[in-house]
């Protein structure tokens, strides 16, 4: 019996061995699903805090997206944020400047959605050092930020990149940010920090990251977008801001690379130098939408290498309810920033909008230059519209309305600028601004157009050939804008506005936001002509707190407001303008101006 019981198990025995012959190996599968956020703005909660409404799309309903997925075993999730979450909306504000003490809410809620890493963007640096030195402690996953490098210890200030292992994967994620934060933002809040070129950045740290980590997938986390030639840049040029699809072409190695910074919904590929294709992938701002990367891996014993299919998906946010633990856990959050916006700081006597400050000189943006002139005793202001759809109500003011009057927490710097360099700088703005017209029937604004003169359209409207945030106009002076002319052409100073002549060879001190003065749009660099390095040496005299701030207390001062147009400058033709921003008005906004 014995015997045959041996021969029984050699027979077993050979018959595995012959199957395993035979049958082919099987295969090893694990299904990834990388979700991406990005320029949420303090989309945190269903709430807009500054219009006080409910809103269709915030983390709270991303939250309920990211557990269904989660509740797929079949699957791993790996959550990520790809910058600008620090900025925009009164909550953030509250937590950056006035609630110091406490964990940072940004750091309160990523905490709990689990997210495994993120990127720091330029709007996260905003706030200074106070603020994201303290919650890079607080967050429990990494914080990144490769080409930011401390200029004491010249490695990177924030981690440079993550490695992250799901079902035998290992997956690196590189962080990037924009490297133009030094041209917008004042250098006490950057300070310590190099900013340096994205494509170097990344092809140094690829090369660490395979030598040391050797990845089975590599993930590009980059704050910057995709056009290399916004705002005149190119791909020669250093230091590009907009660099994310230029890595994707110049570094080799990537399997994706979600894109932040600019705002728009991107899916699609490119070929890297060798000749592979990388997905790129970026979200809507204000959690409107999210994307994701969903790479499947599968590999045989025979093969020991991984096979990857990667598709990439946008997914809008608004389909989903928010969920309801996460409400349930910021309820008391949500209730005492409510009851801190609605605080009543003054009252207006009129209703004043955006919409007008399109088109010409407005009560919005001369309130805005009133309190620079009074806060600084400058002899010209600057001002520009930040936001292209506010209105503030007749009647009484709160602290929400500060969000609308002035979106960004730039801070108001004097500087000393010629007549001619003030003159320039307005040609710049005013040439990006308004189309040259050539009868009374053409456009007033300039638009976006192809190749044929056609209009280049966004979400059913034309879009504006620059960045609106840049369209600045003075107080202090009086000149006129004749849009017949073209750019360049088009400004023509009178007086100073307390009468006294206004001479182009003369010094002046100038009010001015951070944003531009430190070269923010090109319009002293590119407009006025002064060299970057210079512009730090015309600095007089800079706030400690961000402008919203003063103007806040200017209101709660003055207690009643009465918003008017200073009427310092008109555009010319004065009927072509008529009619230009009538036809432009209701193609932006699809309302008439009313005079």
């Amino acid at each position: 019996m014995k015997k045959q019981s041996v021969l029984f198990s050699c027979f077993l025995i050979a018959c595995i061995l012959t199957l395993s012959a035979i049958l082919p190996l099987q295969a090893q599968t694990v299904k990834l699903k990388l979700v991406e956020t990005s320029d949420v703005h303090g989309s945190l909660f269903p709430w807009d805090f500054i219009n006080d409404k409910p809103t269709s799309a915030s983390l709270a309903q991303v939250y309920s997206y990211v557990e269904e997925q989660r509740r797929d075993t079949g699957q791993s999730i790996i959550l990520l944020d790809n910058g600008d979450i620090l900025q925009g909306q009164p909550l953030v504000y509250y937590y950056n400047f006035e609630d110091t003490k406490t964990e940072h809410i940004c750091a309160s809620v990523m905490n709990y959605m689990k997210y495994d890493a993120a990127t720091v963007g330029n709007h996260d640096i905003e706030p200074g050092h106070p603020v994201y030195d303290k919650i890079v402690k607080e967050f429990k996953f990494p914080w990144m930020a490769a080409n930011a490098v401390d200029t004491k210890t010249c490695e990177p200030y924030f981690i440079p990149y993550t490695i992250l292992n799901r079902n035998g994967v290992k997956i690196a994620i590189l962080g990037l940010i924009t490297p133009g934060v030094p041209m917008w933002l004042p250098e006490k809040i950057w300070s310590g920090i190099d900013f340096q070129d994205m494509v170097v950045s990344a092809k140094k740290w690829v090369e660490i990251i395979r030598e040391k980590e050797h990845p089975d997938v590599l993930i590009g986390l980059l704050h910057a977008g995709v056009d290399e030639n916004y705002e005149s840049q190119t791909a020669e040029i250093p230091l590009n801001e907009n660099a994310s699809q230029m890595v994707a072409k110049q570094v080799p190695g990537f399997d994706a690379i979600f894109v932040g910074h600019d705002h728009h919904g991107w899916n699609y590929t490119v070929k890297d130098p060798d000749g592979k294709e990388v997905l790129i992938l970026g979200t809507l701002s204000g959690s409107r939408t999210a994307t994701e990367a969903t790479i499947v891996l599968s590999k045989t014993a025979e093969t020991g290498r991984w096979k990857k299919e990667i598709s990439g998906n946008i997914i809008q946010i608004e389909k989903y309810l928010p969920n309801k633990a996460f409400m349930s856990e910021f309820e008391p959050v949500i209730n005492k920033i409510k009851a801190y916006v609605a605080k009543p700081i003054g009252e207006f006597t009129e209703t004043i909008s955006t919409h007008e400050s399109v088109f010409g000189d407005s009560p919005f943006i001369d309130l805005i230059q009133q309190i620079q002139l009074e806060l600084t005793h400058a002899d010209v202001s600057f001002a520009a519209l930040l936001s292209f759809n506010a209105e503030i109500k007749k009647g009484k003011v709160y602290v929400r309305d500060m969000f609308n009057l002035y979106k960004y927490e730039n801070l108001l710097y004097t500087m000393k600028l010629s007549g001619q360099e003030i003159k320039d700088y307005l040609e710049y703005s005013y040439g990006q601004w308004f189309n040259q017209m050539k009868n009374a029937d053409d456009n007033l604004i300039n638009f976006r157009r192809d190749d044929k003169g056609n209009f280049i359209l966004s979400h059913g409207s034309p879009q504006l050939a620059a960045s609106y945030f840049n369209f600045s106009s003075a107080a202090g002076i009086n000149y006129i804008v004749d849009v017949s002319k073209p750019a360049g052409e088009r400004i023509t100073i009178s007086a100073l506005t307390d009468g006294k002549p206004f001479d182009l060879k003369k010094s002046y001190t100038v009010a001015i936001n951070s944003y531009q003065a430190n070269g923010g749009g090109g319009l002293l660099t590119l407009g006025a002509k002064i060299p970057k390095d210079e512009i730090t040496g015309r600095i007089v005299t800079t706030t400690p707190k961000d402008l919203r701030y003063y103007l806040m207390k200017w209101i709660e001062d003055k207690k009643i407001v009465n918003p008017e147009a200073l009427n310092n400058w008109s555009v010319i033709p004065k009927d072509w303008w008529e009619k230009g921003k009538e036809k432009d008005a209701k193609l932006l906004f699809k309302e008439n101006i009313i005079h």
